[in-house]
Formats: structure tokens, C-alpha cells, sequence
């Protein structure tokens, strides 16, 4: 009896072993099948050209009443009033499993997408105007299959901001400085955008500066391929500041998973260390300590009251992995991903200084292209 008891335990030890060892290197497989479509892939219809002409279409313009990205923490008004007007794609939201594009009248991604705006796009309303578009996103499980399937929603996603973007340079003055911003899938669309429309074009100069959180963004393989360098000094203009957030111990092993599925702007399907470039420095250094975060947001939910969080969080570019790493952040919500990814929360921990960020990049372009 004792034996058997022993040979069955330790077939148990067995079973949890594998299962854990399992867990810890398949689990971006896992989670694949369990994210991925479960429909057929049929390519929406491409939008009348007219579609974002009105205000129907859009999360964010100035000539909308409701406007998330309007929000400001209790006790904080506007500081400045900027001259440059701010394009933003938000970040994923959908996800389900019953399409590989989001619907325009899915409630929970357009419920999600204003929250994004809300956190993320509030960076910017110290500006003259911040447009954020609603678009037929590719849903979450995309990210995480293979196939041209995957592929072709993302490119739906990224023909209607192309739309929206072009009606945003229309509505805005054509000598006024743009701002271009993104997070996760709406990074790598505006990449894309940046390459395929900006790159080479009297635009080009009028990009004052280019933010892209939650996607990994080569600066040997992307940014060439727009025309722009990396965030190096603060006052520095027509240049990118990239960025993913993890706190410690980080596991970025699911994003970069999905990544991997995309190639860099080159074509080439790039295993670099993504472009860290620290929002609390503006690219001046690698590392700030805590006491350099002028304050992180919190937009509030049923419990918590919105709020600017002070004291805050430091944080540093992790050279070998190209991650910005934080210790010990203020809970700001309960989207903390797998693997201690703070994506949900790569403009909010450092929002007061990506406002300030912001200012100072501006001056320098005010300097050399004087508005009337």
C-alpha cells in the first residue's frame, strides 16, 4: 500500500511538473487558441469615402460635444493652449471571438475605446485639437494566429484610419504642426501611415513628433522607413518617443509573440530590442527615479475617484530587452495584462510629463516654423 502510495504520488509530481512547465512555455500557444476567431474570415466592404466627414465616426474632434479625450483629473485645468493638432489610434479593444474585424456597433469595444481615449489621448488635449477615429479594428485573437486571414483585418483596420486621416488634414490649418500618436495595434497603423503617406511629403515637415506605446518599434527596421529618428534630447522635433511598460519581473513573451507575426517596415521580421525611449526624460537618459514623475493619472471607475497620483513611479530602458521597467506602480486600475505588462497603462503612469514633453517639443518647432 505504502508503495503504491509513494508511485502515486510521485506520478502526481510528474503530472504537475509538466503541467507547469507547459503553462510557462506554451502559454502564448494557449492562449492563441483560446483568443483566436472562430468564424470564417469574410473582408468587410471598404467605407464610402465620406464616412468620417461627420462627426458619427470619431471618439475624438474638437466639434463633439461628448469627448473623452477632454478629461482632466479633479483640481487640474488646461496649462497652455498648444498650436498643433493630434491624430490618435487607439489600442485593440475588441475582443471577441466572432469576427476577425470589430463592428462599428459592438458595445463593449466602443465602451473600451473611449476608456483608451480617455487615459491616453487626454495626454494631448493641451493642444489645439486632438481627433481619435472609431475603425473596424482587428480583434485581439488576430494578433495571435498566422495566416493571411490575420493579415486582411488588419488591413481593413488600417485602410479606415487611412480614411480618417485624411479627412483630420483637411479639417486641420496646412501649415499647422501634427502630432501622431498611437498604442498597440494603432501604433503599428500609424507606422504604416508614417511610411506609406508621410515619408517624403511636405507633411513630413510638419511633424512635430510621433508617440507609439504597447508595440515594439525597431529603430533599425521601422524607423528609417519613416523617415524619423528616434527621441534622443527634449527638445528635439520630428522624432519618435517609443515605449512598452512592464513592472518587475517582466515577461514580455506574449507580445512578443504577436509581433513577431508582423514584419518590420524593411519586410524583415526583426528580432532587435524594441525602441525604449524614456517618457520621463524625453530620450535624455535611460533611467528617472521617481521623484522625476510629475504625476501619473487615474481615470477613477465605481470605487476609485479619478485623481493625479503623486508621488508616482521612476522608471528605466532595460537595455537588453528593450522594455521600460517599473517597480512598485500606483494602482491606477485592474488591466495589468499577463506577464506584469502596464500596455493599459503606458500614457497614464507618465502623463503630467508626456504633457510637458509635449510643450517643450513644441517650442523647439515653433522656433524654426513660425505660425502667423
Amino acid at each position: 500500500m505504502g508503495r503504491m502510495l509513494i508511485g502515486f504520488a510521485g506520478l502526481m509530481l510528474a503530472l504537475i511538473v509538466i503541467v507547469v512547465i507547459a503553462f510557462r512555455w506554451g502559454w502564448p500557444t494557449m492562449e492563441a487558441w483560446r483568443m483566436a476567431p472562430r468564424v470564417a474570415f469574410g473582408a468587410p466592404p471598404p467605407l464610402p469615402g465620406d464616412a468620417y466627414d461627420g462627426p458619427g465616426l470619431w471618439l475624438a474632434r474638437p466639434d463633439l460635444g461628448q469627448d473623452p479625450s477632454h478629461f482632466l483629473p479633479p483640481g487640474m485645468g488646461h496649462e497652455r493652449q498648444g498650436r498643433a493638432f493630434v491624430f490618435f489610434v487607439h489600442p485593440t479593444t475588441f475582443m471577441g471571438r466572432n469576427g476577425w474585424n470589430a463592428p462599428f456597433d459592438h458595445a463593449d469595444s466602443r465602451m473600451r475605446a473611449e476608456l483608451s481615449v480617455r487615459s491616453m489621448a487626454s495626454v494631448f488635449n493641451d493642444e489645439a485639437g486632438v481627433y481619435a477615429p472609431r475603425y473596424r479594428q482587428a480583434a485581439l485573437g488576430t494578433f495571435m494566429v498566422d495566416g493571411p486571414e490575420a493579415h486582411a483585418a488588419l488591413a481593413t483596420a488600417q485602410n479606415d484610419v487611412l480614411l480618417a486621416f485624411g479627412v483630420f488634414l483637411r479639417r486641420v490649418p496646412p501649415d499647422a504642426p501634427i502630432i501622431l500618436a498611437g498604442h498597440s495595434q494603432g501604433a503599428l497603423i500609424v507606422l504604416r501611415l508614417l511610411r506609406d503617406t508621410v515619408r517624403g511629403t511636405p507633411l513630413a515637415a510638419r511633424v512635430m513628433a510621433v508617440y507609439l506605446a504597447g508595440w515594439p518599434v525597431s529603430e533599425r527596421h521601422d524607423l528609417p522607413q519613416t523617415g524619423l529618428t528616434a527621441c534622443r534630447h527634449t527638445d528635439q522635433t520630428g522624432c519618435v518617443v517609443g515605449w512598452m511598460t512592464f513592472a518587475d519581473p517582466a515577461d514580455p513573451r506574449q507580445i512578443v509573440a504577436m509581433a513577431a507575426r508582423y514584419p518590420a517596415l524593411d519586410g524583415v521580421y526583426s528580432t532587435d530590442p524594441p525602441l525604449c525611449v524614456n517618457p520621463l526624460t524625453g530620450g535624455a537618459g535611460a533611467v528617472a527615479p521617481a521623484s522625476a514623475n510629475l504625476g501619473s493619472l487615474a481615470t477613477g471607475d465605481e470605487v476609485r475617484r479619478p485623481a493625479l497620483v503623486q508621488p508616482s513611479v521612476g522608471a528605466q530602458c532595460d537595455a537588453d530587452s528593450g522594455l521600460l521597467l517599473v517597480s512598485d506602480p500606483p494602482h491606477l486600475g485592474d488591466a495589468v495584462m499577463a506577464g506584469n505588462n502596464y500596455s493599459a497603462y503606458d500614457f497614464a503612469l507618465f502623463w503630467r510629463n508626456l504633457r510637458s514633453d509635449l510643450a517643450r517639443r513644441e517650442t523647439a518647432w515653433l522656433r524654426h516654423h513660425p505660425l502667423s
